[in-house]
């Protein structure tokens, strides 16, 4: 598996850095400066507010990209003659690690490794989404779709409010790039926030889902309705991946709650 310090160097993570870098500096230092100006209340307002998501952004993904996702530990896999079992749910044989593996562990082909809870391997952090480090990755798809959205405002604001000299093809062009970058991000990352917000509070990973969607339509052609067994509700799924306390769930380096990822509490019903 690729060192931490190494991932960084890596074209799609330094690709994302970039591309915040260029979207803050066009959203700040263009957009809201010619619409606004920073010089007055209402442009230095935005520029705080902006300044901070786009701070957000940036920390939430050195965090998802540094943290390991989580490996199974030694001790779970010594006893391998004896499965272990997690409240019901066992614990299966990964054939390429030749250990057992704890449940919603997964093998990614490319860190070579079983991991906890893992969700997908995510080339834009050049790092797997796992138990690990799944918050992080939340908070930094949540301040970037924020972000993007707020892009797109101020950019349509700025150029339905203000008159633009469009003669000169340079700046139509790049007004043209600048459209284009923020409505694509906006409706990128607004999708995928969307799409984890739902796993979330399913209490779900990708790959669940993708297992679960066999079992929802043989459980509907039985005529019975499935139910995710790791799906606690709402509250208590949110309180397992973002902490217990509500003022650190948009803390992405506030991991204190999280344990060594091999057994999760199964629903009831």
């Amino acid at each position: 598996m690729r060192g931490r310090k190494g991932r960084f160097l890596s074209v799609p993570v330094l690709a994302v850095i970039s591309l915040i870098g260029f979207v803050y500096y066009t959203t700040v230092f263009v957009f809201i400066e010619d619409w606004l100006g920073l010089s007055t209340s209402l442009g230095f307002l935005n520029y705080l507010i902006y300044s901070w998501v786009a701070f957000m952004s940036l920390l939430s993904f050195f965090v998802a990209v540094i943290k390991d996702p989580g490996g199974v530990p030694t001790s779970f896999a010594i006893d391998s003659e004896n499965p272990p079992k997690n409240q019901g749910v066992t614990s299966r044989y990964c054939d390429k690690c030749s250990t057992y593996k704890p449940p919603r562990s997964h093998h990614c082909r490319v860190c070579k490794r079983c991991v906890l809870k893992m969700d997908h391997h995510c080339v834009w952090i050049s790092n797997c989404v796992g138990y690990g480090n799944y918050k992080p990755f939340i908070i930094f798809v949540l301040h970037a779709a924020v972000g993007s959205i707020y892009s797109m405002v101020i950019f349509v604001s700025s150029i339905l409010q203000k008159d633009h000299d469009f003669s000169r093809t340079s700046h139509k062009l790049f007004c043209v790039l600048c459209g284009l970058v923020m409505i694509g991000l906006s409706l990128t990352i607004g999708t995928l926030l969307g799409w984890h917000i739902y796993l979330l509070t399913h209490n779900m990973t990708t790959i669940e889902y993708r297992e679960a969607v066999r079992a929802m339509w043989l459980a509907r052609k039985s005529g019975q309705k499935y139910h995710h067994r790791f799906d606690l509700g709402v509250y208590k799924n949110l309180s397992q991946i973002l902490g217990p306390n509500m003022l650190k769930w948009l803390c992405p380096i506030a991991l204190g709650h999280l344990k060594d990822g091999t057994e999760f509490p199964i629903s009831n019903d």
